[in-house]
């Protein structure tokens, strides 16, 4: 057993970079800016969406891979809660003004759990793969 494993969840979390993690948010905020401008639409679907994902995932696992995180896993982790968030709130405020009707997980909020599920996970990958960035340039 790790160390890290025996400290509690919640003091973990406090200790996160928390200017890190919404640094990785506000990447991520890319791919639904996309999707609001029209731009997605334009430049082809299905294929953007799935090109700025692995661009962010890239970016995500590098950032956190080369950073001085404490928890890379955590971190990246908590920026996909933390996106999960930003997506709820943003398409609650923005939505309405921009398409004239409530669209997105509160619209459909039985799509709100598989929000978080979905985005936690993509982060665990991305942590992951940071922890593995990380072992690579650690010397031996």
């Amino acid at each position: 057993m790790s160390s890290e494993a025996s400290v509690p969840l919640a003091v973990r979390l406090r200790g996160l970079d928390r200017r890190l993690v919404a640094f990785l948010v506000a990447v991520a905020l890319v791919r639904p800016l996309f999707s609001m401008a029209g731009w997605s639409e334009a430049l082809g679907k299905p294929a953007t969406p799935l090109l700025l994902t692995f661009g962010i995932s890239v970016v995500w696992i590098v950032v956190v891979g080369l950073s001085r995180a404490a928890d890379p896993l955590l971190t990246a982790v908590a920026a996909g809660v933390g996106y999960a968030v930003a997506v709820l709130v943003l398409s609650g405020v923005l939505s309405p003004l921009v398409a004239g009707e409530l669209r997105g997980p509160l619209a459909q909020p039985f799509a709100i759990v598989p929000l978080f599920v979905v985005n936690a996970l993509w982060g665990a990958v991305c942590g992951v793969c940071a922890t593995g960035v990380r072992r690579l340039r650690t010397p031996r």
